[in-house]
């Protein structure tokens, strides 16, 4: 898999975010990061939010962000179950209380409880 580079990359606190611009589900995002040797997108300062969010709004798309609720309803964590150290929910999110697993980030930058199914902007982190 090659990730072509064009508008599609940008750096942020030593981590470099790219995009090839397609939409997937959750899981067919998580594949196709790690296929190009990276993990989906998950920010943990506001520089890697605004990383994040600059391919969200050049392509005016929601993207899925590496983050999913733990077993814990409405309680968020990394994939790699960390908890979080930085947040950006929209006003009164996380709503989905157990419904809704994944995170997207808005084209303001702040983020929202969604379900895994949705079709959403390809951002992975290397």
């Amino acid at each position: 898999a090659v990730l072509r580079l064009e508008k599609t990359i940008t750096e942020s606190g030593g981590k470099i975010f790219a995009t090839n611009g397609k939409k997937a589900d959750f899981n067919t995002t998580q594949r196709t990061c790690k296929e190009a040797g990276g993990s989906i997108a998950a920010p943990r300062s506001p520089g890697e939010n605004d990383a994040i969010q600059y391919f969200v709004k050049t392509f005016n798309t929601y993207a899925y962000l590496g983050i999913k609720e733990s077993l814990i309803p409405g309680k968020f964590q990394f994939l790699d179950g960390r908890e979080l150290s930085y947040t950006n929910w929209y006003l009164n999110e996380p709503s989905g209380k157990g419904e809704e697993g994944c995170v997207e980030m808005y084209t303001d930058g702040t983020w929202n409880d969604k379900k895994c199914n949705q079709n959403r902007l390809i951002v992975c982190q290397f």
